[in-house]
């Protein structure tokens, strides 16, 4: 197989990355694109950033949609989907990769924060799915992105947050059984600390960090995007139900 043939793999094929506008979701969109898919983009405040990522989209000759969609409203989730695959013509892939990232002790996190982090990390993947599947073909792609914090939590204050990524396994798993019989398939990566503005690899606890994971350093979002890339394409045909740990052996 030629190296053209393995970066235009998804050729043909369209996308939706939720949260696309930033950080891991932005580099799934740029990484979707150059393997040749057009992608549909959501964002909630920066349209200036996700517009931006569209036009590098588009200047390397794929088709990019830039939809405004918060995704604690299950309404404006589901209609994300069904543009996406109206205008533009169908869909092949779903990324959900918005997420929220509230963070605190147990005593001092409101339900108001469980409602906001239950609506966006379970919920809105759900609801997504349940949208995207209406228009997906044998050969759908349905790819959730968790957390290493579902599989080891050793900071405090994460007890809200990984229990909502810990919600991802059993919906990925569930869903990739009823969902075999169509040939879709759906699988869940979880990242490690990843170098973003939300979590900077220069930060003030990059260094503890560090320390728990094998490799000693952050992720590049690249390094995820690569992992989403695999699953979405042809070579990810036989894995569902899986969760990809990309987290420079913080989990082993």
């Amino acid at each position: 197989m030629t190296t053209n043939t393995i970066m235009n793999s998804l050729e043909g094929k369209v996308a939706l990355v939720t949260g696309g506008g930033r950080g891991i979701g932005a580099a799934v969109v740029r990484r979707l694109a150059a393997q040749g898919a057009d992608v549909a983009l959501t964002f909630q405040h920066d349209r200036q950033r996700a517009t931006e990522l569209a036009a590098e989209v588009t200047a390397t000759g794929r088709r990019a949609l830039v939809i405004q969609a918060d995704s604690a409203d299950p309404a404006a989730v589901a209609g994300a989907v069904d543009r996406a695959a109206a205008e533009l013509g169908r869909l092949d892939i779903l990324v959900n990769n918005a997420g929220a990232f509230l963070l605190g002790p147990l005593q001092d996190l409101s339900l108001a924060e469980f409602e906001q982090t239950v609506a966006v990390n379970v919920r809105a993947p759900f609801v997504a799915t349940q949208a995207a599947v209406r228009h997906m073909s044998a050969g759908g792609r349905i790819i959730n992105i968790g957390s290493n914090a579902a599989e080891r939590a050793v900071f405090p204050g994460f007890s809200l947050y990984s229990m909502s990524k810990t919600a991802l396994i059993g919906l990925t798993k569930s869903l990739g059984r009823e969902l075999g019989p169509r040939a879709i398939t759906v699988n869940l990566v979880h990242p490690g600390a990843t170098d973003t503005e939300l979590n900077p690899a220069d930060g003030p606890n990059a260094a503890t960090i560090n320390g728990f994971t094998a490799l000693g350093h952050y992720a590049d979002p690249s390094d995820v995007a690569a992992a989403v890339a695999f699953l979405a394409g042809p070579d990810g045909r036989y894995i569902t139900g899986a969760t990809v740990n990309v987290d420079g052996g913080f989990t082993a």
